[in-house]
Parts: C-alpha cells; structure tokens; sequence
C-alpha cells in the first residue's frame, strides 16, 4: 500500500501526470477535525514523494474549499487544552510542508476558503478560485490569533495595511477582491474552473519539470525562511489565545446559533 493509500479524509484521483487532493469532508464544508488536520500535516511531503504526479491540485469536495476548524474539534480542545498543542505542532508542519514542496501546488478553490482552508489557499503556488467563492481568515472572530500562516503570509501578498484590515475583522473577502489584492491569482466563472486549472495544470506538467521545480522553490525560500523565523510566536500566542474565555465564549456562540 503507497501513503496516499493511508488517507481518510482525503482523497486522490490521477490524470497523466496530474495528481488531484480533495478534501473529503464535505458534509462538513471540509472543515478540519482532528483526523483531517493530522493528516494535513504530512500530506505535502507524502504528495512530493510520489512518483506517479508532477502536479499537485488541491481542492474540497462539494461546495466549498474548506471551512477551517471543525467547531466539534476547538470544543474538544477547549475542554482538552492539551489537544490543542498538538495542532499547533501539526500547524507548522503543514505550513512548511507545504511551502517546501518542489512540486507545482496549484488551489482549486470551488467555494469558500476560511482560517485553515485560506492557509491553505493562499500557500499554494498558484490558487484560482471561482468568481462566488469568499477568502477569509476569521481567527478573531472565534478569539483566537492567526497564528498558522495568516499573520504572516497575508501581509507578503496583500500588503501590511490591507492584511491588517482583513486579519483584525475576520471579513471575507470575495474571489475578484482577494485576486486584486493578490492574496490568490485570479478569480474566474464557476462554469470555466476546471478549465482553467488543469488547463494550466497540464501545461506545468508538460513542461521541463526540473526547471519549473526549483523555480518555484526559489520563489517560496522568502516565505518559507519566515516562517521557519517567526511561526513559533505566532503559534504560542495562538496556544495562547486558545486558553482564554473568548475563545470559549464564541465557540459556544456559533454552536448555539447552529443548534437554533
């Protein structure tokens, strides 16, 4: 059995040398529980080792992305502090994972993308959206920082004053806005998405692989040396942030207005 064999809550399909990784919660909006998020955190070297794919496409199964954390799944770490460590372990590991991979990452992004699905997006090589989906990192919203990967990337796409005004509110973003800011690269009609991602995707597996790898990873070596610099602040105030009551106080808030 090959590792992406071992997957759960994440599924793959093959077409030449393209690989696709789809999130496969979707009952959930592809939202992380704890099982999604451990796996996250050893997808990226699992996909750069395999040798059937040049290519990597990542998207969510229906109609969203992904939702970012389950709320099951902060509750369960709200009543187990200690669980929550463990995702922040796991939290570093995706965001270097994946920005250290050789291979083209390129986000499918069919729906919303909020808090870790917007990490996920937004480290990608390239993310192209369709025109309804929104971008959001909503961590504030729920009391916590955005400690894994929106504190910093944002600000290197975006610009410092616009990532503030988003990160500070937890607003989202919709898919054109977020292409002008830069946040992802472009947005285009839900009708035309595959097209224009395995389009591309093709064309970059077509052409000369090892140029196009280590192209790519000189882009991200800024990116990647900053989060290897300052992620571990982040992530503690974001362990931090988790212990608080307004963490707790708004987690039970969403749950209730779900339950109503």
């Amino acid at each position: 059995m090959g590792a992406l064999d071992t997957y759960r809550h994440i599924s793959f399909a093959r077409d030449g040398r393209v690989l696709t990784a789809t999130l496969n919660r979707p009952e959930a909006l592809n939202a992380a529980n704890a099982a999604l998020h451990t796996e996250l955190a050893r997808l990226f070297p699992d996909l750069d080792a395999d040798d059937g794919s040049d290519v990597i496409v990542l998207t969510g199964a229906g109609r969203a992305f992904c939702a970012g954390g389950d709320l099951e799944w902060m509750q369960g770490a709200i009543d187990d502090p200690a669980r929550f460590l463990v995702t922040i372990h796991e939290a570093k590991k995706i965001l270097t994972g994946q920005l250290s991979m050789t291979k083209p990452l390129i986000a499918r992004v069919n729906g919303a993308a909020a808090g870790l699905g917007a990490s996920l997006a937004v480290c990608c090589d390239v993310a192209i959206a369709a025109e309804q989906a929104k971008l959001a990192d909503p961590h504030v919203v729920v009391g916590l920082v955005a400690g894994d990967g929106g504190a910093l990337v944002w600000p290197q796409l975006a610009g410092f004053m616009r990532a503030r005004e988003y990160l500070l509110t937890g607003d989202a973003i919709p898919a054109p806005e977020a292409a002008r800011l830069g946040l992802i690269t472009r947005a285009v009609p839900a009708d035309t998405l595959d097209a224009d991602v395995y389009g591309l995707a093709h064309r970059l597996a077509a052409g000369a692989t090892h140029a196009i790898r280590w192209t790519k990873q000189t882009i991200n070596l800024p990116l990647l040396a900053l989060i290897q610099a300052h992620a571990d602040t982040g992530l503690a105030w974001e362990a931090l942030s988790q212990r608080l009551p307004a963490h707790a106080a708004a987690v039970a808030a969403f749950a209730a207005r779900r339950k109503g």
